[in-house]
């Protein structure tokens, strides 16, 4: 986001991400492929820049 020169403020007010997802982010829980897709065009980055896959053992 740094990069990008976004900040949370912007995500949410000029981009319209929801508030709980940014919450969702911060706390390592669930967002939709839709959300993760918007996120990557407004940071210009691939998914694997925003989450991480952890399989269940």
């Amino acid at each position: 986001m740094e990069k990008q020169g976004e900040t949370t403020y912007t995500l949410i007010n000029k981009h319209g991400i929801n508030p709980r997802t940014i919450n969702n982010l911060k706390h390592n829980k669930s967002i939709t492929i839709y959300t993760l897709e918007r996120l990557c065009a407004i940071l210009h980055c691939q998914a694997e820049s925003i989450v991480l896959f952890i399989p269940d053992t």
